[in-house]
């Protein structure tokens, strides 16, 4: 397994040595972009990591969403997409059938990149109900890193948030998860 975290403007910056990858929040919803979104993908890449964007999904809107999300991500080959389904600041949640909607037109929108589902164990249990998670789940049960409760096969673990988000992707080495984000 591999080490890397996720970052959102909460974090005014965060350092790369022993990491793999790194997510950075980019935006949510139509109207909010991540104001350090350009400094921390400049501090990932300059530290060597795979990079990954993530869009903080709210309930309507799907296609306007995920326009929003792309136009406002960097484009790199290898650079990796996430949909971050869970209760919005107000208590409401995308549907599940929004949340499929939303992963599909951001792989239409960028069909040369992977598009992952980020959730928590909670919402992967009892709010999912199509296992659809694009290619592949990422998911945040804070347990032993690599080992989160649930039978569905997972790509990254997030396991605390403690400093900050730490996560494990099931990969054996940064190669094989560099050559798995460029399909």
């Amino acid at each position: 397994m591999i080490r890397g975290i996720d970052v959102s403007s909460h974090q005014s910056t965060f350092d790369t040595d022993g990491l793999s990858f790194v997510f950075i929040k980019a935006t949510e919803g139509r109207s909010y972009i991540n104001p350090k979104l350009s400094a921390q993908t400049k501090r990932a890449r300059d530290g060597g990591c795979v990079v990954g964007f993530y869009h903080f999904l709210w309930p309507g809107n799907i296609k306007a969403q995920a326009e929003y999300f792309v136009s406002k991500a960097p484009e790199k080959s290898g650079d990796l997409l996430a949909a971050d389904w869970e209760w919005t600041g107000e208590h409401t949640r995308a549907s599940n059938a929004e949340k499929d909607r939303f992963i599909r037109e951001v792989k239409r929108l960028r069909p040369h990149h992977r598009v992952m589902l980020y959730c928590n164990r909670n919402f992967w249990l009892t709010h999912d109900s199509t296992s659809y998670a694009g290619d592949g789940l990422w998911i945040a049960d804070y347990v032993t890193a690599g080992k989160p409760r649930i039978q569905a096969k997972w790509k990254i673990h997030q396991y605390t948030s403690t400093p900050l988000d730490k996560d494990v992707a099931d990969f054996s080495s940064e190669n094989a998860l560099r050559d798995w984000a460029t399909p």
